[in-house]
C-alpha cells in the first residue's frame, strides 16, 4: 500500500543569458558568442555543454535577416560568483570539493556501465573521482574533483543518468485505498457468481480473472522503491500526508463509498483486458477525489511517483487477465467485455 530533483530546467534562447536569478551560473568564460540558429530533429535536439550543464538547443523558427550581426555577452566578475548552485550540496574539502549522493544498490550498475566504461567516462570528462560501493552494499556515492564546477557536473549527469533508468523500473510497490470492507466483498462474490454463471460457457471466462476479494482496493499510483530507506521515505510521507490534509478532507473519520458499475478504460471493448469498478462517494461529495488527488500530488512533488494524469481515475480492478491461469482465456475474456 506504499505508495530525482534536478536543477532548474532553462530554456535556451537565441541568445545565452541568465533565465532566472535562482541559477547557478551559466558561463565559465567572461563573454559567450550568440548561438546561430539552425534546424535540428526535435525528438533528439543538438547538447550544448556550459560550465558543467547540460543545455537543449530548442528550435526557434523566425525570419532570417540577411545583415544579422553577432552579439557578445559579457558576464562581469560577480556574475557567477554569488548565485546559489542546485539542490544538492557540494563540500569544500583540503583537497579540492566533494558530494555524496544517496543510490539505491540496483542502480550502480548504471553508473559503471559495461566494464566500467561508463564511470571512467564521467570521471575523464568532469575530472573527478568517483567513489561507489561494492555491489548489493547500500552506502553513499562520492565525487571528489579539484574544480567544484567538476564535481557538480558529474554529479548532474549522475542524476540524469539515474532518473532515465529507474524510469524504465517495473513498479515495486503501490500506494491504494483499501476496499476489503466485508459488505463490498460479498456483493463482489455475487457479481463474480453472477458472471460465471452467465458468460463462463460461452465466452470462456474462468474463476481465476477474476481479483481475490481480500485484496480490492482504489489503485492511486505505482512506484519504484529500491531499498529500505526509500520505502522508509514513502512511509514518512504517507503519515505527514494524513496529518498535514487528509484528517482535515475527511474529518478524521471514514468515508462512505458505493460501488456500482463497471468499465474499461479504452475506446474498444475488443482490446479490453482489464475490468473496473466504479466508485464514488455515497453522499456525492468529492472528497474522496481530493484525498486521492493531493496524495497523489504530494508523492510527485516527492520524487517517489512519476505524474501520469491531471486527476486520479477512482477505480477498483475486479477483472484482469494477468490473473488467469490458462493463457488461451485472455481472447475469450476480451471477447466477453461487452457480454459483461
Amino acid at each position: 500500500m506504499l505508495p530525482p530533483v534536478a536543477g532548474p530546467c532553462l530554456r535556451l534562447q537565441p541568445q545565452l543569458r541568465s533565465a532566472s536569478r535562482g541559477c547557478c551560473a551559466l558561463f565559465t568564460s567572461p563573454c559567450v558568442k550568440k548561438l546561430r540558429r539552425s534546424r535540428m530533429d526535435v525528438l533528439r535536439p543538438p547538447l550544448i555543454r556550459i560550465g558543467g550543464r547540460v543545455y537543449r538547443k530548442n528550435l526557434i523558427q523566425e525570419q532570417a535577416f540577411p545583415h544579422e550581426e553577432e552579439e557578445d555577452f559579457c558576464a562581469g566578475p560577480g556574475d557567477c560568483a554569488d548565485e546559489p548552485c542546485d539542490a544538492f550540496v557540494v563540500e569544500e574539502t583540503e583537497r579540492g570539493f566533494q558530494c555524496r549522493l544517496d543510490v539505491p544498490s540496483p542502480l550502480y550498475k548504471y553508473i559503471i556501465g559495461k566494464k566500467g566504461e561508463t564511470k571512467k567516462r564521467l570521471e575523464t570528462e568532469t575530472r573527478t573521482s568517483i567513489s561507489i560501493p561494492k555491489p548489493g552494499v547500500e552506502g553513499e556515492i562520492v565525487i571528489t574533483g579539484q574544480q567544484r564546477s567538476g564535481v557538480v557536473s558529474a554529479r548532474t549527469r549522475i542524476d540524469v543518468l539515474l532518473d532515465s533508468f529507474r524510469k524504465r523500473q517495473p513498479f515495486t510497490h503501490f500506494l491504494s485505498l483499501a476496499l476489503n470492507q466485508p459488505a463490498i466483498q460479498e456483493k463482489f462474490l455475487q457479481f463474480k457468481e453472477e458472471v460465471l454463471e452467465k458468460c463462463s460457457k460461452d465466452h470462456g471466462v474462468s474463476s481465476s480473472l477474476f481479483q481475490n476479494p481480500a485484496k480490492l482496493h482504489l489503485t492511486l499510483g505505482t512506484l519504484v522503491l529500491l531499498n529500505e530507506q526509500e520505502i522508509q521515505k514513502a512511509c514518512d510521507l504517507l503519515q505527514r500526508c494524513k496529518e498535514d490534509f487528509v484528517d482535515q478532507i475527511t474529518g478524521g473519520q471514514p468515508l462512505t463509498v458505493e460501488v456500482a458499475g463497471v468499465e474499461y478504460m479504452n475506446d474498444d471493448p475488443a482490446m479490453t483486458d482489464v475490468l473496473y469498478a466504479k466508485v464514488h462517494m455515497k453522499d456525492g461529495s468529492d472528497r474522496l477525489q481530493m484525498v486521492a488527488d493531493q496524495l497523489v500530488e504530494r508523492f510527485v512533488a516527492s520524487g517517489l511517483m512519476l505524474k501520469e494524469w491531471d486527476r486520479v481515475k477512482l477505480h477498483a480492478t475486479v477483472m484482469n487477465t494477468l490473473f488467469r491461469k490458462d493463457p488461451s482465456t485472455y481472447r475469450a475474456f476480451i471477447l466477453a467485455a461487452k457480454c459483461i
